[in-house]
């Protein structure tokens, strides 16, 4: 494949609203409780026993034997290296939503959400990838590179459309309303580039961008906050900055005890998350006033809640383990085992019936929120 592209299959599905077909593999996939394969996917799932059991356990201080049941997620594979994001959509018009990777190997990798099932590989970065997000209708995506460059790429053709040159690594970005893009990095400030205004015959950005500085450190987190129209990023410095964009600095900043592992908004822009060392701070994005803070026995590296604020998952930099939390108390309510690697990553789905995990194994791993519902590629056990 030549660089700027994605690899896909010669096979397509119509696209929302009759737009552009979007690829399928042609690979297999053996789902949870199947005699046999499937067409069309490259997820596989766990058996029983190869790492994917769950224990129940109430709060950590409690003492009482904790209760065991069974959670068997699907195993997607494709990547080599360390997956350090992940992204799901939002719902699309055929009420499917789709699930964006980024990864060390430096291809980002584009997959329906509910199977896993590969769509397409975005080829033409020449390192590792920081961070993958796709718009609000999943037309675009956009990646951010220690290649010193950010691009955007079209989701059903996998073409590259626009490159953002940068001085230094680009660890982030996001959309902002789907006519701008928001970067940061190394450098230590943000830049919005407009993409409106931003194309160019050699498919480089030729258009300056918009800096604002407010970091001492470098910014590995950024998100849109489309209900307040405010941009929130994260970083080295441990705060987290509130930038409107009519003013050229934050109008409020989180402080935090230690450098921020990751920062977030809830889907429906509720609460802004963020986690530092061993805690994890909610807090309500409109008054800025702290919900929630809990800490953890081990280093958190990512945090999402579910869509209908009920609970909460947890990945760690120090152990395998991913954890399900009750939000309003804080207690554990399940463990699960099934990566071979510190988790970098985790993320609801939109309905919330299902969650992923990526990790410095390489894989990317999708777990139900209540097992044994039939749902996607789980379903009943075969007689």
């Amino acid at each position: 494949m030549t660089e700027g592209t994605a690899t896909f299959s010669s096979a397509a599905i119509p696209g929302p609203s009759g737009s552009p077909g979007l690829a399928t593999p042609t690979s297999s996939v053996t789902p949870p409780n199947s005699a046999g394969p499937v067409s069309s996917s490259t997820a596989t799932a766990l058996a029983p026993g190869a790492g994917g059991s769950v224990t129940t356990t109430p709060t950590h201080s409690s003492t009482t034997t904790p209760s065991q049941s069974r959670q068997i997620p699907l195993t997607c594979a494709g990547h080599t290296r360390p997956v350090v994001q992940l992204q799901f959509s939002s719902f699309t018009l055929d009420n499917n939503y789709l699930l964006i990777s980024a990864c060390k190997d430096g291809m980002p990798i584009l997959r329906d959400g509910i199977t896993g099932d590969w769509v397409g590989t975005f080829l033409g970065h020449k390192g590792a990838v920081w961070s993958a997000k796709l718009n609000r209708d999943t037309s675009r995506a956009i990646t951010a590179s220690a290649d010193f460059s950010a691009k955007l790429w079209d989701t059903y053709t996998g073409q590259e459309l626009l490159s953002f040159p940068h001085r230094h690594i680009v660890r982030t970005a996001d959309f902002i309303n789907d006519t701008h893009v928001v970067t940061g990095g190394t450098e230590k400030m943000l830049r919005i580039f407009d993409l409106d205004h931003a194309g160019g015959n050699s498919g480089q950005c030729d258009i300056p961008a918009l800096e604002l500085e407010g970091h001492q450190g470098a910014i590995k987190h950024v998100s849109w906050d489309r209900t307040r129209s405010q941009i929130l990023s994260a970083g080295d410095d441990k705060q987290i900055n509130v930038w409107d964009l009519r003013t050229p600095s934050p109008v409020h900043s989180y402080q935090l005890d230690d450098p921020i592992t990751h920062m977030d908004l809830s889907a429906d822009g509720e609460f802004v998350m963020g986690a530092a060392g061993k805690t994890i701070h909610f807090w309500d994005a409109s008054s800025r006033q702290l919900v929630k803070s809990y800490t953890m026995p081990y280093e958190v590296s990512s945090v999402s809640i579910h869509p209908h604020h009920h609970t909460f998952v947890a990945g760690g930099s120090s152990d395998l383990w991913v954890h399900v939390y009750d939000f309003e108390t804080g207690r554990e309510l399940e463990v699960y085992k099934g990566h071979h690697g510190p988790i970098h990553t985790v993320s609801y789905s939109p309905d919330g019936e299902i969650y992923a995990t990526g990790s410095e194994d390489g894989t990317i791993r999708l777990w139900q929120t209540t097992p044994g519902k039939i749902y996607g590629l789980w379903q009943p056990r075969r007689a």
